[in-house]
């Protein structure tokens, strides 16, 4: 029985271990692979380029991706059947945030809007869009109607992000949707960001050393064009002591030097909750007014902890696995109970006097109890009456 139990249990590790062995290069191919071999009939063609550098993705704005968390970046050439041609480049960030930053930046504002997940836009034969923590640009030499149908595909085949991670920025969706300027929505997390959206601000002013996020819109008005900026802080208070220092930077210095925020349209600003909303630009004081009390922070609470709803902490997986574990327990139960009867007839055939058997003929002690009977008291004492 022991021999039978140690050969149960490495038989079982075996198994355990030639399943998690399985899932390895897939798991490590989903996590270092961006682009996928083929997509709706398109195919690589040549070889792939990879690289972790932010200025083989674009040397220009290398810094930029940097600041929104840039890991990696591929790019590919595919072909289809009919000779058409498609060049890929996919650039992977930390989080989704960066993606969307990333895709805030390079959208430009005469893009048409596209329905390819996450979001997309697209002028002419380019294409751009993000899913999740990966921003893709596309450009084709050719466009059909199933171009954005093509790259649905693509978006799919993309890998996800897990966690976190999958978290798009909360404060873009402050910005008012009247009178919004289409495709004029930035979102920028660092100094350099601030300063190619050409912010009305300073970065001194707006200091992202406590880790701010700024969103930064523009809206016609009846005088023009206004800018509308709403700088997220991560405590009221740090929201209220940068305000304080905001209306500072608008008054003169006692000697008389210029204002340290030196904008030649009226500004107008407001706090809610941890939030700055600044509006500045060709606008009247009754349309910042206005503007301004369109924004207003709605706290919502987020649970980040795990809820456990994924594939490995279902309910019904668990279940599935337990029976699944009893079939297998079961089979090896009866194949290991055939063998080791198996093994017995067949040393039985062969050695019938080996010690897995006892002796043909064993000697016992046997008392004849009935054969006594019929000579006790009780006959005697018959025998007697009978006699008298």
């Amino acid at each position: 029985m022991k021999l039978f139990r140690f050969v149960f249990v490495v038989v079982l590790a075996a198994l355990v271990q030639t399943a998690f062995a399985g899932e390895s290069p897939a798991t490590t191919q989903s996590i270092h692979s961006i682009l996928p071999q083929q997509f709706a009939g398109w195919q690589i063609s040549g070889a792939l380029k990879a690289s972790k550098d932010p200025i083989a993705a674009d040397s220009a704005n290398a810094a930029l991706l940097k600041e929104y968390g840039f890991t990696d970046f591929e790019s590919a050439t595919y072909t289809r059947d009919d000779g058409r041609k498609l060049n890929l480049k996919a650039a992977r960030f930390g989080d989704a945030s960066g993606a969307y930053g990333a895709f805030t930046y390079y959208k430009m504002p005469q893009m048409l809007k596209e329905t390819i997940p996450d979001q997309g836009a697209s002028l002419n034969e380019r294409v751009l869009f993000y899913r999740g923590n990966i921003l893709v640009d596309a450009v084709f030499d050719k466009l059909t109607a199933m171009s954005a149908a093509e790259l649905r595909d693509l978006s799919q085949a993309l890998p996800s992000p897990v966690g976190n991670a999958r978290n798009l920025p909360a404060l873009p969706a402050y910005l008012p949707k009247p009178g919004y300027v289409k495709n004029t929505a930035k979102y920028v997390v660092g100094p350099v960001g601030l300063e190619k959206i050409n912010s009305p601000l300073p970065e001194s002013l707006v200091d992202f050393s406590v880790g701010t996020e700024v969103a930064l819109g523009t809206y016609e008005t009846s005088n023009g064009h206004a800018v509308l900026i709403l700088v997220s802080y991560p405590t009221p208070q740090i929201a209220a002591e940068h305000l304080r220092r905001l209306d500072a930077a608008r008054q003169p210095n006692p000697a008389g030097t210029p204002a340290l925020l030196n904008i030649a349209n009226p500004i107008f600003d407001k706090r809610t909750g941890p939030m700055l909303v600044v509006a500045t630009g060709a606008i009247s004081q009754g349309e910042a007014q206005s503007l301004l009390s369109a924004v207003n922070y709605d706290a919502d609470v987020t649970w980040n902890e795990n809820t456990y709803s994924g594939k490995r902490n279902n309910l019904g997986n668990l279940l599935l696995n337990v029976f699944l574990l009893c079939a297998i327990l079961i089979a090896f139960s009866a194949v290991a109970g055939l063998a080791f009867g198996g093994i017995r007839i067949f040393f039985n055939r062969i050695l019938p006097e080996s010690l897995l058997h006892r002796e043909q003929e064993v000697d016992f002690i046997a008392l004849n109890l009935s054969g006594g009977q019929a000579d006790g008291p009780h006959s005697k004492v018959s025998s007697s009456i009978k006699a008298g």
